[in-house]
């Protein structure tokens, strides 16, 4: 059973949001009561759907002590039992706790792992396939940081993707990715095994992080991109270091001021997520699992060229559609997972 008060308190919420916004009262917090109204409503609605059925139930059992309106009830009362079961479910995964991340933007960081140059050309192969699902889903997919081997694989790639729910259908893809299929640079048609890790971040606000300027040591240098042509002749790299932490981070598009803009924000999306997984490693030490937010050194998915086969170690699940995989079509894979996370957090709460 649902706690009727939790219910109360969440509609009450979204009575005073609906209020206030159509009062013209909300002032300069009209974007952000927006977005809340916005969050809560798909909750508001199933949660009305399911005190409706309770209602009918409650109208049903009533009539059960009507002999003219007994036989009728009876007939009822099954299929509103029925019901109540799935809509209470739905309730129960609409009031599980958000990630507050998940609606932001995501920096999107893709390296070759073991493998030498097969292990780049996966990772391009990956890039490609997380652009694709982007332009797939509306999202906007834009490059920051790119450094490609001669034979065109990836060294690594900074990319920031925008849209509607990217981080809370991306989170998912962090970890290490491992190919088996005959490299092109292999002439015996030998299958090889190589790896690449992808890190999905949640982009940092301002409000998230606050930077010491003494703790910045901030560089420019001449840029140098894929190929001469692409060599800027001015020095307008930028390479800024975060001393406590280590952390580097270089942009080098042609405008030396959009370069520190860059820079700066991949540098505070960095230390929101070193942030974010440090109290989450303190919040889930007991937990056994973790999809999504888990190690990144962990081995996720298997990608299996010869047999067609894309393996996610994490659910157990195996499909046999690779090539539509790498062409984008992630939807079935990223639903599964998110599907188990929500069961393991029911389970967790006694749902």
């Amino acid at each position: 059973m649902i706690a009727s008060d939790k219910i109360e308190q969440l509609i009450d919420r979204f009575q005073f949001l609906e209020a206030k916004m159509s009062s013209g009262a909300a002032g300069n917090d009209i974007a952000k009561l927006g977005k809340e109204y916005a969050d809560l409503r798909p909750v508001v609605e199933t949660v009305t759907a399911y005190k409706d059925l309770l209602a009918q139930i409650a109208d049903a059992e009533a009539m059960l002590a009507d002999p003219e309106m007994k036989e009728l009830a009876e007939a009822e009362l099954p299929d509103l039992k029925a019901a109540l079961e799935a809509s209470e479910h739905d309730v129960q995964l609409a009031l599980l706790p958000k990630d507050a991340a998940d609606g932001r933007p995501a920096l999107l960081e893709i390296r070759p792992g073991t493998g030498g140059d097969e292990a780049g050309l996966f990772a391009a192969d990956l890039l490609r396939m997380y652009q694709r699902y982007a332009e797939k889903q509306g999202w906007k997919f834009e490059i920051l940081e790119e450094s490609l081997s001669e034979l065109g694989g990836v060294k690594e790639v900074v990319a920031r993707v925008v849209g509607d729910g990217v981080f809370a259908r991306l989170k998912y893809e962090s970890g290490v990715h491992r190919v088996q299929r005959v490299p092109e640079t292999e002439s015996g048609g030998r299958i090889h095994t190589s790896a690449a890790t992808v890190a999905v971040l949640p982009e940092a606000e301002d409000v998230d992080i606050e930077i010491n300027a003494n703790d910045l040591r901030i560089d420019t240098m001449r840029a140098s991109g894929s190929g001469g042509q692409h060599v800027n002749t001015t020095d307008s790299a930028v390479r800024i270091l975060h001393i406590p932490t280590g952390i580097i981070v270089v942009s080098s598009e042609k405008s030396q001021h959009r370069n520190r803009e860059i820079a700066m924000q991949v540098l505070k999306t960095r230390l929101f997520d070193m942030e974010r997984q440090r109290v989450d490693s303190q919040r889930s030490a007991d937990r056994k699992s973790q999809v999504g937010s888990g190690d990144r050194s962990e081995r996720i998915r298997t990608y299996n060229f010869p047999q067609g086969r894309l393996t996610d170690h994490r659910i157990n699940l195996t499909l046999y559609s690779l090539g539509q995989v790498m062409q984008g079509d992630l939807d079935e894979i990223i639903d599964a997972l998110q599907s188990d996370a929500q069961a393991t957090m029911l389970a967790e709460m006694g749902a």
